[in-house]
């Protein structure tokens, strides 16, 4: 099968397309002939040496695939042809990929393979760290950083169908102009504009119940001021680093906030499948109604992984940077 390789860890330009072997479906596994796939911040990671994959992991880059099972087991609920997307710890910039059964979501029906591509990974993240970890109820206020991301598009939407009050912090006005359209209340310019200070101004001082957190360090002094009494701070990802020159723990107990980091793609797999079901009777109808939306920035077909990863590291994409395989 065809698939994106590298023999070397480093800049984009590592990238290329061969041919390897198609993956083997374990017994509780589908076979899904990928037809697109999508690009998220963990495969620049790891292919810059900075993110291995888990143990027995395809070593393949791409954590989602949407594509049709050629391969199910016999008391699979998916039969061979029917169309899904899933998480997958890796291998989704390939052919073929191997989906545990209970990951797998049917794709809605008047979706397309790209668009169906933009879901897994983005919402997915989003509803864990929104929902499951974060605990976000209806009337709540919760601020998204580099919300005009994958996830944080994500995170916008599941966040305004829960009936949150949303915070969005972006870094260009159109970024900031598609905040407010997905149902951001206030949209903050972090470049121009010192986020905490609008936040607290916003709330007459008490701040907000839950933070999501993509950029790390440069946020971290901000973020417990701009959180609420017994607030909640997801850390996601590190953009901006992991390391911070000044840390002052004196938040954290005065206003009893709780500080959480997780990864999707580490958790265990009974987790993952439990999530993947809680996500899925939350939003399908949803994306069938339209009520809910993948957003898409650009497609690339997978020859052009390359240009497609230089593309993401520019941090111009409004939404998820999409892989056509075929």
């Amino acid at each position: 099968m065809r698939a994106v390789l590298y023999d070397s860890v480093g800049s984009p330009d590592v990238l290329y397309v061969g041919d390897v072997p198609a993956p083997q479906p374990a017994d509780d596994e589908l076979l899904v002939r990928v037809h697109a796939t999508a690009l998220n911040r963990a495969d620049l990671l790891q292919r810059r040496g900075a993110y291995p994959p888990p143990p027995n992991a395809s070593p393949i880059l791409g954590l989602e695939v949407a594509g049709e099972v050629v391969h199910a087991p016999n008391d699979a609920p998916f039969a061979r042809g029917e169309r899904v997307m899933a998480v997958v710890t890796g291998g989704g910039y390939a052919e073929y990929a191997c989906v545990p059964v209970g990951m797998a979501m049917r794709v809605p029906e008047s979706f397309t393979w790209e668009q169906a591509a933009a879901i897994p990974e983005a919402f997915l993240t989003a509803y864990l760290n929104l929902f499951v970890l974060g605990g976000l109820q209806a009337g709540e206020r919760v601020l998204i950083h580099a919300a005009a991301s994958g996830v944080g598009t994500a995170a916008i939407q599941l966040a305004r169908e829960a009936g949150a009050q949303i915070f969005a912090t972006a870094g260009t006005p159109e970024k900031l102009a598609k905040c407010r359209e997905l149902g951001a209340t206030i949209a903050i310019n972090y470049k121009q504009e010192d986020f905490a200070t609008i936040v607290r101004g916003a709330t007459n001082g008490r701040g907000v119940d839950l933070i999501l957190d993509f950029v790390g360090a440069p946020n971290w002094s901000a973020n417990l001021e701009a959180l609420a009494v017994g607030g909640r701070l997801m850390l996601v990802g590190f953009l901006g680093g992991s390391k911070s020159p000044v840390l002052d723990l004196a938040p954290i107990l005065t206003k009893s906030l709780r500080v959480t980091g997780t990864t999707l793609r580490r958790m265990p797999l009974p987790q993952k499948i439990a999530l993947t079901r809680a996500f899925a009777s939350f939003a399908m109808s949803r994306f069938q109604s339209g009520t809910l939306q993948p957003i898409i920035d650009r497609v690339f077909p997978l020859e052009q992984a390359a240009e497609a990863h230089r593309y993401m590291e520019s941090n111009q994409n409004i939404g998820k940077i999409i892989l056509r395989v075929d």
